[in-house]
């Protein structure tokens, strides 16, 4: 009879809850969603676990020469206290979190292959030296990250904690290039490249998401969609002053033509947006001709993210 209790209290206490509509917030690969910024529902597992993809935390380096690169091949790219570095996307894929330093800074590159963005940050001092990882979890199909000293949780777009000690806490973004190869090396030949050798058995020449980008469906839901625009057309999109804005590529093709640059104002800030359409990459600049941070996105995941999105009109 004693063995009999725990099962009739649980249920006493399932009953109570279905009774007043309270539930318990889900833990997901040991992430604990009580209190959420975004619904705990719509969190969803993406696969493999924590750490299952595994964040580089000791990146090496090769030159431009040394890196066995196709002129096609995807590379995000970032410059910062006189270093030009070049992270290929066929790494990236594989792990999608660089723990890295630039001088004495700390920069945290990300990517996420179902939304195709690619991201970079400042970690807040709260979170220490010890890195972010993959949490194995999804919102709107975007990878949730995890620091490994507080264990909470943080979404790539809205690059903010969304659940955990810092929950709330927003991320510096670190303004990148998401373009070829080709285009990357003509302008910083003198780049670093991330090396292969990253201390995991990896094929980096194979692409495990091939053919996703042009598949005019998802793997995973999302919490909001649009059909102005093809699920995978890539945009650029744009944060400024709490005003988002999406710069789609089919859209800057016809106003500036394979490769040019046009004015706008968002939030009151005069910009510059320049599209190469021969690389496949679009960048933005303030008005003193200053890198923005600007995100490549799918539009499916900028939309998702920023569902009262401007976007960028043909006349």
């Amino acid at each position: 009879m004693k063995r009999d209790r725990l099962p009739w209290r649980l249920a006493a206490v399932l009953f109570v809850c279905c009774l007043t509509g309270v539930r318990a917030e889900p833990v997901l690969n040991g992430f604990d969603l009580a209190g959420a910024t975004v619904p705990a529902r719509a969190v969803e597992r993406g696969g493999p676990p924590k750490d299952g993809i595994p964040a580089i935390d000791r990146p090496r380096f090769v030159s431009a020469s040394l890196a066995q690169l196709g002129d096609d091949d995807r590379v995000l790219g970032i410059v910062r206290d006189g270093v030009a570095r070049a992270y290929p996307v066929r790494i990236l894929n594989w792990h999608e979190v660089v723990n890295d330093r630039f001088a004495e800074h700390a920069v945290v590159v990300t990517y996420c292959p179902l939304c195709g963005t690619g991201m970079a940050f400042e970690p807040p001092h709260r979170t220490g030296a010890g890195g972010f990882g993959v949490s194995g979890l999804l919102y709107n199909s975007d990878v949730l990250l995890y620091d490994r000293a507080t264990q909470s949780l943080w979404s790539q777009i809205l690059s903010a904690a969304i659940s955990g000690p810092l929950k709330g806490t927003a991320m510096q973004s670190v303004p990148l290039v998401h373009t070829s190869w080709a285009d990357w090396r003509r302008r910083h030949p003198g780049t670093e490249v991330l090396s292969t050798e990253t201390g995991f058995e990896r094929d980096y020449a194979r692409d495990p998401y091939a053919g996703y980008d042009r598949v005019q469906r998802l793997m995973f839901d999302v919490q909001h969609r649009d059909d102005r625009f093809p699920l995978k057309e890539w945009v650029l999109g744009l944060r400024i002053n709490g005003t988002a804005k999406a710069y789609p590529f089919s859209i800057l093709e016809r106003l500036v033509g394979p490769t040019g640059e046009l004015s706008d104002t968002v939030a009151g800030q005069r910009l510059r947006i320049r599209y190469d359409g021969r690389h496949g990459t679009a960048e933005a600049f303030d008005a003193q001709g200053r890198p923005l941070a600007g995100t490549m996105a799918f539009w499916f995941a900028w939309v998702a993210f920023h569902p009262r999105t401007e976007v960028l009109r043909a006349p």
